[in-house]
């Protein structure tokens, strides 16, 4: 295997642990649990997934996929912040929009050859990226997923009901 497919690979499968780790801890709390705050006086669970949903959502355009799936949570879980907008999608809504929007970019990420890993993302301008090539997809890949990670360490921090 040829070093660039290695890391594209590497990449991929940290993408899809990343998400699965999330779906399932997410998808395993009640919709009670899922109004529980990070912290007092912090985000809710709930708020955090439906972020990382529209967070992802956002990538289709960014990376050349098509339009977003679900434009509407950026209101709810992105422009706004938690308790701004009430009320909030329940978890079985989050739940389907998060599985159709990884579904959506796991089929088209899985479609990108190595070189075109490393073409700009629809954010950059073809000047900019001449000088910056470092901005290309595969960077607002890994950039993402140190979100997601940053995210998931917050909600992990929830104490369990006993």
């Amino acid at each position: 295997m040829a070093n660039d497919t290695m890391f594209v690979d590497l990449v991929l499968r940290n993408w899809k642990q990343s998400t699965d780790r999330v779906e399932k801890f997410f998808g395993d709390q009640s919709e009670e649990d899922l109004h529980r705050e990070s912290a007092p006086g912090r985000n809710r669970l709930i708020y955090i997934w439906g972020h990382l949903t529209a967070v992802n959502d956002a990538l289709l355009p960014l990376l050349g996929f098509g339009p977003r799936l679900h434009p509407e949570l950026d209101d709810m879980f992105i422009k706004n912040p938690d308790r701004a907008k009430e009320p909030i999608s329940p978890g079985a809504e989050v739940k389907r929009c998060w599985a159709e929007i990884n579904e959506s970019l796991w089929t088209h990420f899985q479609a990108l050859t190595p070189a075109q890993w490393l073409e700009k993302h629809n954010s950059v301008s073809t000047e900019d990226f001449a000088r910056e090539p470092h901005r290309n997809r595969c960077n607002v890949v890994l950039n993402r997923l140190g979100h997601t990670a940053e995210h998931l360490g917050q909600a992990l921090l929830v104490e369990p009901r006993k």
